[in-house]
């Protein structure tokens, strides 16, 4: 019963095929082998459009780059509050644009509000050179709190960028697991909503390391190519990840996986809304469940072997729980079993 992180679960098979396939032989190296280009073209294909991908091994790694392309002398990235580049990166954005700090907007659920981010926004006028200058703009998709942004929600983030003329950069760990579950194109879900960056993730769907930053304006990709090599983000073999991806987007594995993912996350919430002593914090949409536990009930299912994290109260939850209760983060995966699932549930 392992529920604890996405990143926990090892590779699909078929990645694991891919990979030895491309193993033997010679193939040029920095991104330039006939396997690099074919997968760069299937991403065009995806997004339907030309893009330029970048291929680097974390998404640590896309994040931090795809906000530095954007950054200026004094710039304030705006995000969401509990985003992964605000609270999980260790200050690599920060680190690797020179010094952009990041701006927290408020929001339930994971998500900016539109308000906020414009007021937030406007407190930083560009004749006030003491208070910095805003530079971009970055989305979680799915977010921290398992949601998934709708496409509206996505046009009216995307409104405000615009109007201020700031970049929008979509941070797409779980891309895939959003996708499946607004049922759109990854096309209709980035650059036609006004998406001008994707860090597009898929370690945490079934790859073994592999990441990508997609650019959908391939007038910054020259100096994105040399940001990449200082970073150390330029692999040598880069035959390795673009082999991975192959095997990723053949036959629609990728959007496979994630609807198996979804649909375990989804049993998981349906089990804990049936049980009598534990309850949802919220409705996710994608493969994050938080769920309020009792406290010995969490212990029971621990000694039972489950392993799941315990999450810190976001602000608009602050209150609510009693003292015999703790929040609970539960992740599936393309690797989680559905009797895994009935196992936990049925213990809740």
């Amino acid at each position: 019963m392992i529920f604890s992180s996405d990143n926990w679960s090892g590779a699909h098979p078929a990645i694991g095929e891919s990979l030895m396939m491309h193993a033997g032989g010679y193939a040029s190296g920095y991104g330039t082998s006939d396997l690099d280009r074919k997968v760069e073209q299937k991403f065009a294909e995806i997004f339907e459009r030309d893009v330029a991908v970048f291929f680097v091994g974390t998404g640590t790694a896309a994040n931090s780059l795809a906000l530095a392309t954007a950054n200026r002398a004094g710039g304030v990235v705006f995000c969401h509050r509990e985003a992964h580049v605000v609270a999980d990166e260790c200050g690599a954005p920060e680190f690797f644009s020179h010094g952009a700090r990041l701006k927290p907007i408020d929001g339930p659920r994971g998500k900016m509000e539109v308000a906020g981010l414009e007021a937030e926004i406007r407190r930083f006028p560009l004749d006030n050179v003491q208070g910095g200058q805003p530079t971009a703009v970055s989305l979680t998709q799915a977010t921290e709190s398992g949601t998934v942004y709708s496409l509206a929600e996505i046009d009216a983030i995307a409104a405000v960028s615009k109007a201020h003329r700031l970049p929008l950069h979509m941070d797409g760990a779980r891309f895939a697991n959003a996708l499946v579950s607004l049922d759109t194109t990854p096309a209709e879900m980035t650059w036609k909503r006004g998406v001008d960056l994707v860090s597009f993730g898929g370690t945490k769907n079934g790859c073994w390391c592999a990441e990508a930053l997609v650019l959908f304006d391939r007038s910054k990709a020259q100096e994105m190519h040399f940001m990449r090599k200082r970073a150390g983000q330029l692999f040598s073999k880069s035959r390795f990840v673009s082999a991975q991806f192959d095997a990723y987007f053949a036959g629609d594995l990728w959007l496979n996986l994630a609807r198996h993912a979804n649909a375990m996350a989804a049993r998981l919430a349906e089990g804990i809304t049936a049980s009598q002593t534990s309850r949802l914090a919220w409705q996710a949409d994608a493969n994050e469940v938080f769920a309020i536990l009792k406290k010995d009930v969490a212990a029971k299912l621990r000694q039972q072997g489950a392993i799941f994290y315990d999450w810190p109260v976001p602000q608009r939850l602050d209150g609510s729980l009693a003292p015999d209760e703790g929040l609970h983060r539960l992740v599936s995966s393309f690797a989680t079993r559905a009797d895994e699932v009935d196992r936990f549930v049925s213990a809740c």
